[in-house]
């Protein structure tokens, strides 16, 4: 395996738990503001990116890399409205998309077609990604302001049910 896309990915590695944490911050957020829907789809949302740092660490591993785990940084963001962790959701899921690709483009340049592979599952999963946080914004933006439209945004996010990856190491 590349020497390159190997650290790349021990760092995706902490990038991935890094934005579990961020997701956890997030719940609690809305948690404390009674909001529970809100609370349920970000502590999934934190549990997938765990299961993404996993499977970037079995890749690893399955290719006889060493796997280096550094310190997770503390979310710090402090938010002043309902829809401020929304934005910055959004705004995180394209910076994890840009690490990706860059990923993907290291991985490339070094023909290491069975890095593409594996990141293929990625790029596609973080187009999801960041399309369910802007529909998030464009939902918090249409019925937010009115208690009974937050109630009923909250009532569908708490819906929402977790469901392991299917990627096929």
């Amino acid at each position: 395996m590349d020497a390159k896309v190997s650290a790349l990915l021990n760092e995706q590695i902490n990038k991935e738990f890094y934005s579990a944490y961020l997701y956890l911050d997030m719940a609690n957020y809305y948690d404390a503001k009674g909001l529970d829907g809100f609370a349920n789809w970000f502590e999934i949302q934190a549990r997938e990116e765990q299961d993404h740092a996993m499977l970037m660490y079995q890749y690893l591993h399955n290719n006889d890399q060493t796997v280096t785990l550094e310190a997770i940084a503390k979310p710090d963001k402090v938010y002043a409205e309902l829809i401020d962790p929304l934005k910055a959701a959004y705004e995180h899921e394209q910076f994890v998309t840009a690490s990706i690709h860059t990923i993907y483009a290291a991985a490339k340049a070094a023909d290491d077609f069975r890095a593409m592979q594996f990141l293929d599952w990625f790029v596609k999963e973080q187009g999801e990604e960041e399309k369910n946080a802007s529909d998030l914004i464009t939902k918090m933006e249409l019925f937010g302001s009115d208690a009974r439209g937050l109630y009923m945004l909250n009532q569908e996010l708490a819906g929402r049910v977790y469901s392991a990856p299917s990627l096929v190491l």
